[in-house]
């Protein structure tokens, strides 16, 4: 069984006991529940149940694992022949999400 949730503007394919790397979910604390109750799709043995465009009564939870940055990306510009360039750095917070349940 697997869904297919919404949260940050981003879509998830996710499946209970996995892992799931999210943009940083504010106002929840380490070994908070979280809840995603944007569910777009709910795939098991009886077959797929779509959302317009969410399922209603659908949702998923979790527990939050961490809080963290990710690596370093490099912004890199440049003019070439100008003597211009400038290099600048990035790390996004994210958050690590234990999923526990889909309920449907």
């Amino acid at each position: 069984m697997y869904a297919i949730i919404e949260t940050s503007g981003r879509q998830y394919r996710v499946e209970e006991g996995a892992t799931l790397y999210t943009l940083r979910q504010n106002g929840y604390d380490e070994g908070d529940e979280i809840t995603f109750d944007r569910v777009l799709l709910v795939r098991d043995d009886e077959g797929a149940r779509i959302g317009t465009p969410y399922l209603d009564g659908a949702r998923v939870m979790g527990r939050v694992e961490q809080h963290f940055r990710d690596k370093k990306e490099l912004i890199v510009k440049f003019r070439p022949r100008k003597s211009y360039d400038r290099v600048r750095g990035h790390r996004q917070w994210l958050t690590k999400v234990t999923i526990q349940k889909i309920d449907y």
